[in-house]
């Protein structure tokens, strides 16, 4: 555990500002935090909050520019609106993923991006099954993610139709000439700055929520084969596609939705949502509203990525998917240990 710690801490300061001296000690209390409830989580990564943001009574810091947040791409005009995002992971297993890579929390990966017209999020989800057979899960899921990340940039990229994009990236893996075998969940998005609208495609249990004034007023819809057997994007080994589970892209799950200034966006892969449950994501991130300034709000992705961690390793956690589990007649108790992503985004 101390070994994780120290990576862990390592890799969330690589992402914040110097100044920052508060990020050590939300990872040096990730220890004491694994033994805790989820009420005990919460209180005391709000009290860590505290010192890095602001009281209601305090004036919150004003949007950064675009240079501040590494952006090149500026508003046209006052109606557009945009995302600020940030990211913050965990691999399940630290042995095995000892240092950070830009883009992947061990079999897990993400990317997000901006272009004139729009911004860009997706998260994926390796199958962790396909290991045994000497296959690395991550794989798959890294050069979706990748593959999303450049053709967004590309001149045929329609930002009213993530579904396309995710087509488009699946197809560019299946032409590799060396066959990327594996499968994984995936859900992409697009924020439309002139519209404001957001459209989404998912395919699995990774997912969205978005918090407006305390309450969730979107979500993506959760696939599921069966119990623990979510929709999947897959490549089989060849002769093998009669046994493998393969959902094609059309299967995604559409969305629009029209956001606000203020909105609060979480996308995350199901190592979030199997051991937070949304009560627990609504008191954390409830605050989050209006925050614009990327550090502060990179408090709150760790908050939930260090609350999703701790508490999928305790025996005692009654987790959404220990709850889940009981309704399929399935004992499951605990937390669930696995790769943990979490992509925040605060629309301004």
């Amino acid at each position: 555990m101390n070994e994780y710690l120290d990576n862990a801490r390592r890799n969330i300061q690589r992402t914040m500002n110097s100044s920052y001296h508060s990020l050590s000690e939300v990872a040096s209390m990730a220890g004491s935090l694994a033994a805790s409830t989820g009420s005990q989580l919460y209180s005391s990564l709000m009290s860590l909050k505290a010192q890095v943001i602001p009281s209601a009574n305090e004036p919150i810091s004003p949007t950064p520019s675009a240079s501040e947040l590494g952006s090149s791409t500026m508003p046209s005009s006052s109606q557009q609106i945009r995302l600020i995002s940030v990211v913050c992971g965990f691999p399940k297993d630290i042995g095995m993923y000892p240092d950070y890579a830009r883009g992947q929390f061990g079999e897990d990966a993400w990317f997000r991006t901006s272009t004139s017209k729009a911004d860009a999020l997706g998260v994926a989800d390796g199958v962790g099954g396909w290991r045994v057979y000497g296959i690395d899960p991550g794989q798959f899921s890294r050069f979706l993610m990748r593959s999303c990340e450049r053709l967004a940039h590309s001149a045929d990229f329609e930002s009213t139709r993530p579904e396309q994009l995710l087509a488009r990236a699946y197809c560019n893996l299946l032409e590799q000439k060396q066959p990327i075998l594996g499968s994984c969940t995936a859900c992409v998005l697009t924020l439309h700055r002139d519209s404001g609208i957001l459209y989404a495609a998912n395919i699995g249990d990774s997912g969205l929520l978005v918090i407006r004034n305390g309450a969730i007023v979107c979500r993506s819809l959760e696939q599921q084969h069966h119990f623990n057997t979510p929709y999947q994007l897959a490549v089989p080994p060849p002769g093998q596609g009669l046994n493998v589970l393969t959902d094609g892209p059309e299967c995604a799950a559409l969305l629009e939705f029209d956001m606000q200034i203020g909105d609060i966006l979480i996308l995350a892969t199901d190592g979030v949502y199997d051991n937070v449950s949304e009560d627990l994501l609504l008191q954390v991130l409830t605050h989050a509203s209006g925050v614009t300034d990327p550090v502060k709000l990179q408090m709150f992705a760790n908050s939930v990525a260090l609350m999703a961690r701790s508490l999928s390793f305790n025996p005692n956690h009654e987790s959404p998917f220990t709850q889940n589990a009981r309704r399929h007649n399935i004992d499951a108790p605990g937390g669930k240990p696995d790769d943990i992503t979490v992509v925040l985004a605060s629309v301004v």
